[in-house]
């Protein structure tokens, strides 16, 4: 199948599967003579294999090294392991972020008329003395 085929089966847009080749996260794609890609079950499988790992957060360098542990003909089961174990705590750390971006958020709202206005208001305060 071509590229747009694969995108359509996969759900990952042409231009994702291109980027995948070149990064080295998917194996190169043989051409036919037309110079046009020939994507085989093998690389549909790593397309979603790929997808499937950046969904869960994995970042495409981390991917990179994963994937490159799974084609090395040695077992890399911990490293493999541990570089999941990397990716759980970055994506700890996100969600910390963005829990505490939500509480500050969710405070900001409940103090809006006794905070925010207030706020607001200076700051026009201040845009009209600048001005003046």
């Amino acid at each position: 199948m071509n590229v747009k085929e694969a995108s359509q089966t996969t759900g990952v847009s042409t231009d994702t599967i291109r980027y995948y080749e070149k990064e080295g996260l998917i194996p190169k794609i043989e051409r036919n003579d037309a110079g046009n890609r020939e994507i085989d079950e093998k690389i549909i499988r790593r397309i979603n294999f790929a997808k499937q790992m950046r969904d869960a957060g994995m970042s495409i360098k981390a991917l990179k090294e994963y994937t490159d542990l799974v084609d090395d003909a040695e077992d890399n089961t911990e490293k493999q392991k541990q570089i999941l174990r990397e990716q759980i705590d970055a994506m700890q750390e996100r969600k910390d972020d963005i829990d505490f971006a939500i509480e500050h958020l969710e405070y900001k709202l409940a103090h809006y008329d006794d905070h925010m206005k207030k706020t607001e208001e200076e700051l026009h305060e201040l845009e009209k003395r600048d001005r003046s």
